[in-house]
This record gives C-alpha cells, structure tokens and sequence, in this order.
C-alpha cells in the first residue's frame, strides 16, 4: 500500500530534482568582487573611475557586449615599440636620472609595461648614421664581425629594460646585409647575392652571440624587415625575392641556428598585408614551416584581415604586428558581430602611413587616443600576438633619422629642452598592457554598437578584462556575462578598461 507524501516531502523532492536538473553556473558567469574602472578620455589618462558590479541582467539586452570566457583565442605576448639607434639616442640624450626613470616608466609593469621590443641589426632609417657590423672590403670570414656600435647606448639600454622588466620579449630585424654581400655594393637598397646566403646566416648568428655575449638573448629575429622593398636606395634596405627567401631560412639561417643550439625563433616577411599569398606559398613549403615560428606584419598596405587567412591555413603559427602606429589598423566600426578571430571592421583601414603624415597635435588629441585603441583591437581580433610600434622616441622633427621617412616617435623628446611628450597612443596603449599580461589570452566578446570596438583577455592569475574604444559620441554601453550585466559610461573619444576577478 502506497504512503501518501506529505506538502514538506513534496517540496523536498521537487527542490531536490530541479537541482538535479539545473545546468552548473560556470565559475567564469560568477564573478567575485567589484569592477575596476580605468578611463582615458578629456583631460584624464587612465584614471580610476567609481567601481562598478556585476547585476543579474534584466530588461532588453540588444546592443550589449556578450562576453563568453570560456571562448578563447590567441595568447598574447604583448605591446611594445622600437628601440631603434634613433630612440636609444635620444633617450641617451637626458640627463642620467631622468634616462632611468624614463626607462623604468616604460618596462616597469607597475608603470607602462610594454613586454615586447623590437631592435635594428646594424642601422635601419632611423639612425644617427649608416652602419653594419662588418663594413668595408670583402670579409667572407667574418673577422672584422663586431657589435661594437650597440654598446653605446642601445645595449645599456636594452639592459636596463630587462632589469625592470625580466620577461620582456626581444625582436631583431635587419634593414641590410653589409654593403659587400650585396650586388649594389652598398648598405642602400639592392639585394643580397645568392652566393652570399651562407656568410650572411653567419653574420646573423654572430650578432645572436654577440648579444647573448652582453647579457641581452634575443628572443625572435626576422629574415628582413620588408622584404618586399628596396625603397629606391634611399635607405638602408634589401629586397628579397620570394624563393630567395625561402632558399634562405631552410637551408640556411634556420639550420644555423639549429646547429649552433640558438633557440631564437624565426618570424618571416615583416612587411604588409597585401603580401598574405607570398606568406601563404612559403608557409606551404615543409622546410620553410619546419623553422618558422610566425609571421611578422605592417599595416602600411592591405588589410588586417589578411592574418585571418594565413592563420586559418596555419594555425600553428603566430602572428605579430611588429611596425606602425598603435592606430594602424584603424577602421570607423559597426556593432561588432565577430565569429571566431573576425576583425568586424567597415570597409578598409586606411593604414599607418595615413597616421604617420597626421600633425603631431592630431597625435595628442583624444580623438588620436580613441584611434589608437580602436587600432589596437583591430589588431588583437585578428589573430596578432603582439603589437609592436615604431620608433619609441625622436625629437620634435622625426630625427634622427637618415632615411627619406619623418613619421613621429610614440614619446618626443624635444631637442632643445628635453622635455618628455607622450602620444595619444601611449595612454592608449597603458589600457591594453594592463589589460592583457604576458601569457593572458583574448576571449569571445561580440556585439556592441557603432563606433564602439572591444576585446578582452583572460589573465594568467585569473583576472579578466574587456578594453572599450569610443570613437564617437557619449554613450552607456551594457556588458553581458553571462546572467549577469553592468553597464559603464564612455565619453566621446575615450577609451576604458574594466577588469574584475
């Protein structure tokens, strides 16, 4: 006979299988603590804001960013600049406190933070003179090999940044073989020869020691900084044909380095996105892929986008934006309704050279900040692992500087009375190095409305980020995770960091 079940034996079993049947909350949609708010916008730079909570989401959610942590993407290695001989000069010029401080302000993870920089082998445009590290006649055995003209400034400098900074990430990238190796006889424009591969995967290995030798490993080394052009001799530079450099790196400077135990990896092209097919066709060669840990880009010519195709063939394969402006890939967006690893641009980006020829007060201005930071997510959503800019200072005329370029450095330290300006790409840039750590990997996040860009990070600690660009009017924006919400103010020209555990 059965037993009837009293109202508290119904509730118990009820409570009892609803809990069996409801989906476990994600640790990721349970957030702990407040919101951190940091803001560039007006007459602030990356000042805190009032904290903000997470709300259970409630009402009409079109429009809001959807975060999902659980989608996640590329890790990143980090943003940066070029300590090119020019920038290492200039900084040399200050006083030797405010040099240090300087220093410790921009590798100091407590300060800027930048974990990735990227040097010259020998001189590339941007140089007090033109030099290789074994000039003059004819030197097949490479006796007259010396880094000596690094140590001035570049090396201490180099040394310094790695003591405020112990993980910061090296990239080497020549501009020009020495004068004798190539067919042109000099350092300006022309092309290796052939016959000279081999000494030249030498010279290159002999500037990996030799930095090795002062205490500063290098940690990744590209065949050529734009491969694609000699500039019409105007500059130090070397074209590189397509089989050339594949003959180059298999049979070459990747064996070199694998011969002598150098752990340096090899990033090839550093040069465009409308290149993607030349990188496409080396990439398929097994020897070119055997060595090849990544492609290096610049923004100057084509689209971002075209990472997205290489990255989709080879996926094991990193890819890094290693010159221009922080805003080189710029584009007014649409709300951003990405799949996996999509840009969510509208239309073509005009590209760094556009940034470059914008008047120094244009760089300054919050609409440069806005810029910047809209630039950089373009970047980071299409796969890049690092954001490297150019020139990380010059004076207040884009010197020095030997070539026919006079773009302006990310700071500008004036000549005459060495007082330090910082672009609007710096303060943008201090949103993304604390946002996304070394080792931190950009996760899901779509929607949105126009002129807003966004992208987040997961850290290795476990804390969470989400960097907001505005390029247009004010507005509240609704963020989405997921049974949660909270909603944040962006002023116009702005760009905002929320970060919580």
């Amino acid at each position: 006979m059965s037993k009837r079940m009293t109202r508290r034996e119904w509730a118990g079993w009820t409570a009892a299988g609803l809990t069996a049947f409801t989906p476990a909350v994600p640790a990721w949609a349970q957030p702990a603590g407040t919101i951190v708010v940091r803001q560039t916008a007006g007459t602030k730079r990356f000042a805190e804001e009032a904290a903000l909570k997470w709300q259970p989401a409630l009402g009409n959610t079109a429009g809001s960013v959807v975060l999902d942590p659980s989608r996640t993407y590329q890790e990143m290695l980090g943003f940066g600049g070029a300590l090119t001989d020019a920038s290492a000069y200039m900084i040399n010029q200050l006083d030797p406190t405010t040099r240090e401080k300087l220093l410790r302000e921009l590798y100091d993870p407590a300060e800027l933070g930048m974990t990735v920089t990227r040097i010259c082998v020998g001189a590339s445009d941007y140089a007090t003179h033109m030099y290789s590290y074994d000039e003059g006649e004819p030197d097949p055995e490479l006796k007259r090999f010396s880094i000596e003209p690094d140590k001035a400034y570049i090396l201490p400098q180099l040394r310094a940044a790695r003591k405020y900074n112990p993980s910061l990430y090296l990239l080497a990238s020549p501009w020009s073989p020495p004068g004798w190796m190539k067919a042109n006889g000099t350092m300006l424009g022309g092309s290796l020869k052939p016959k000279n591969f081999p000494v030249y995967a030498q010279y290159l290995v002999k500037f990996l020691e030799g930095y090795q030798a002062e205490g500063v490993p290098v940690d990744a080394i590209t065949s050529q900084n734009e491969t694609d052009t000699d500039q019409d001799g105007r500059m130090p530079a070397c074209l590189w044909a397509q089989e050339h450099e594949i003959v180059f790196v298999s049979q070459h400077l990747g064996p070199a380095l694998e011969q002598k135990k150098i752990p340096t990896k090899i990033w090839i092209l550093d040069h465009n996105f409308n290149l993607w097919g030349r990188v496409i066709n080396e990439l398929e060669n097994p020897m070119v892929s055997r060595y090849v840990d990544g492609v290096a880009w610049h923004p100057y010519v084509g689209s971002v986008t075209a990472a997205n195709r290489v990255h989709d063939l080879f996926p094991d394969k990193g890819m890094y934006s290693t010159e221009g402006n922080f805003d080189a890939t710029f584009s007014i967006v649409g709300p951003m309704t990405f799949g996996a690893g999509a840009p969510g641009g509208a239309g073509p980006e005009p590209g760094a050279a556009a940034a470059e020829s914008r008047p120094h007060r244009d760089r300054m201005s919050a609409e440069a900040i806005a810029r910047a930071g809209v630039g950089a997510a373009n970047s980071v959503r299409n796969w890049m692992k690092c954001i490297i800019v150019w020139n990380l200072v010059l004076d207040e005329n884009g010197k020095p500087n030997i070539g026919p370029f006079n773009g302006p450095g990310f700071l500008t330290i004036d000549s005459r009375t060495k007082e330090i300006t910082r672009s609007g790409a710096y303060w943008a840039m201090k949103h993304y190095t604390h946002a996304a750590r070394r080792g931190s990997k950009r996760f899901d996040s779509q929607g949105g409305a126009e002129g807003i860009a966004h992208v987040a990070f997961t850290n290795p600690d476990g804390t969470k980020a989400v960097v907001l660009s505005n390029v247009g009017a004010a507005r509240t924006i609704r963020l989405q995770l997921g049974g949660l919400m909270t909603e944040v103010m962006l002023p116009a020209h702005s760009v905002t960091n929320l970060s919580w555990t």
